[in-house]
């Protein structure tokens, strides 16, 4: 570690022992860029669509509770015209993530095709490389961190009227400020636990999905930090084999549909 880095540590260091603040709700701004879906006069195609949403952090006693602020989720746009109608849905937007900073465990509240699962996790942290870069986010002096998250996908292709599913490893370089002005390791999503302190801007890819924070209070809603219930758990592993085959179900009913009816 660099003399320059030690130092710009050491001073955010000695202004969380002057704040203190370690319960509070933040609340973020997030940016997917994304594909919406179009029916042109009952011909579909995608045109690429920016969505842009609210969620909020409340911790307090080493515990965090992600979740949405606003309650639809679903934007349909007819274009002013009455022939296109644009539907826009993000992936995990009612989700509900519970975090225990104490034993590195998450709970989670998941909606796969208007099912609630509650998948049972743990942190997984990223190998993060503290810059000596800094800036200001809501009055808070924050440090740049850098780190590349290896992640896999599903592939779907047709190839003569079969459909074939591959899993495709992946990488994507993500960017967090963070302060320790609020000396807890909370962030945005599924990014708990992870740097010395609370992280206010959160960047993925080149843009792909972005979460800056646009309040900080100071007193949070302290009965809403609980880890959510329900009737059918499931390992987060178990839960994207759930996932894999339900999208997989998907794309045969979609391909049936399409098929020419003799």
């Amino acid at each position: 570690m660099n003399q320059r880095l030690l130092i710009l540590i050491l001073s955010l260091t000695n202004l969380s022992l002057f704040a203190q603040q370690k319960e509070g709700k933040i609340t973020y701004s997030r940016t997917v860029q994304m594909k919406a879906f179009t029916n042109i006069n009952g011909h579909e195609s995608v045109l690429p669509q920016t969505k842009i949403d609210n969620y909020e952090l409340n911790f307090a006693n080493n515990k965090s509770l992600w979740k949405h602020e606003d309650q639809d989720n679903t934007e349909t746009n007819d274009g002013g015209g009455g022939g296109m109608q644009i539907k826009m849905i993000v992936a995990g937007s009612n989700d509900v993530l519970f975090t225990d900073l104490n034993t590195k465990k998450t709970t989670e509240k998941k909606e796969l095709f208007e099912e609630n699962y509650i998948v049972d996790d743990s942190i997984h942290n990223l190998q993060w490389k503290i810059t000596d870069e800094t800036k200001t986010i809501l009055n808070h002096s924050c440090l740049k961190a850098e780190a590349t998250k290896v992640f896999k996908r599903t592939s779907m292709t047709i190839d003569n009227g079969v459909m074939q599913r591959k899993i495709i490893e992946d990488t994507s370089k993500v960017v967090a400020w963070f302060t320790g002005d609020i000396p807890v390791a909370v962030g945005p999503a599924e990014y708990q636990g992870q740097l010395p302190g609370a992280v206010l801007e959160f960047t993925v890819g080149n843009g792909t999905q972005s979460f800056v924070a646009t309040s900080i209070n100071a007193k949070p809603d302290v009965k809403e930090i609980e880890a959510p219930s329900g009737k059918k758990h499931i390992s987060a592993e178990d839960f994207k084999k759930e996932q894999a085959q339900k999208m997989e179900q998907m794309g045969k009913m979609r391909m049936k549909m399409k098929a020419p009816r003799n």
